[in-house]
Order: structure tokens, then C-alpha cells, then sequence
């Protein structure tokens, strides 16, 4: 009969340490930062919030990428959540980075989550009539099965 020794607790060592946030713009990704900044804070985490920037198809079509937006609509993003965390600075404080990575959407998240070396990934769920052609951003991460993901509503 082997004898197991008494399970110990370790404070603050579980748990995930980089949580990648995906950010388009759309109510429901901002929904999933602010979901994922509350994990990020009881977790004592970094989150990682990550915009994937467009790839203009032309370019694709061409074989060079082109970036297909300005750099206005990251900075407006970084904008955005700078000030609501600004706002809760009082109640919690947040580690968070911002990160931009061009691509399609799955395929820059996926990239952002290897290179940053996530533990968990929390999106919005998708408010596309689209989505259901080639499958949400959401569904395809989670049927990657390399990270825990959570879709936030």
C-alpha cells in the first residue's frame, strides 16, 4: 500500500500569468477586456490586450502584405482603454500591455497568444452575420484546443 503525502497549498502560484485579450472595437471585445482585466487582476496577471490589424486581400492577392488601416484605429483603441482603466485605477491595479500584430483575426490571435506565451485567451463573441460562412474567431480558438478560451457575450 503506498502512502500519499498530505496535498500542500501553494499562495499565488497557480493560476495563469499572461492573459491575452483580443480588442477589435466592437462592444462585446470590449466586454471581453474588461472581463479579462477583472481575471488579470485576481489572478495578478499580465494582460496582454492585442489588436490584429488588417491585411488589406489586394496586397495578399499580390503576395505583399499591406496594411490595410491607418495607425489611427490602434491608437484610438489604446486610447479607449487607457481611459477605462484610468477610471478603476482606485478600485484595482491592472498590469497590461498593448500589442498590435497584422493578420486575419484567428490567425493574429493565435500568433499573439504563442508569441506572448498566454495561458488563457478571452474574446468577444462575434456580432457578424459572417461568422457563420467561415466560423467566429471564437469557435475556431476554442476548437484549437491550445489554450483555455473564453467567449464573453
Amino acid at each position: 500500500m503506498t502512502q500519499q503525502r498530505p496535498s500542500q497549498f501553494e499562495r499565488g502560484t497557480d493560476g495563469p500569468k499572461v492573459i491575452v485579450a483580443g480588442v477589435d472595437g466592437s462592444p462585446s471585445s470590449l466586454r471581453a477586456v474588461a472581463y479579462a482585466s477583472g481575471l488579470a487582476r485576481r489572478q495578478n496577471a499580465l494582460l496582454a490586450v492585442v489588436y490584429i490589424q488588417p491585411v488589406m486581400s489586394m496586397g495578399v492577392a499580390l503576395g505583399v502584405p499591406v496594411v490595410g488601416t491607418t495607425e489611427e484605429i490602434p491608437e484610438g483603441l489604446v486610447t479607449e482603454i487607457r481611459a477605462a482603466i484610468e477610471r478603476v485605477r482606485d478600485l484595482w491595479d491592472v498590469r497590461w500591455e498593448f500589442h498590435t500584430f497584422p493578420g486575419d483575426p484567428y490567425g493574429g490571435l493565435v500568433t499573439a497568444a504563442d508569441d506572448l506565451k498566454a495561458d488563457a485567451v478571452v474574446v468577444g463573441a462575434s456580432e457578424s452575420a459572417g461568422h457563420r460562412l467561415a466560423g467566429s474567431v471564437a469557435v475556431r480558438l476554442v476548437k484549437a484546443g491550445r489554450w483555455p478560451v473564453t467567449v464573453v457575450p
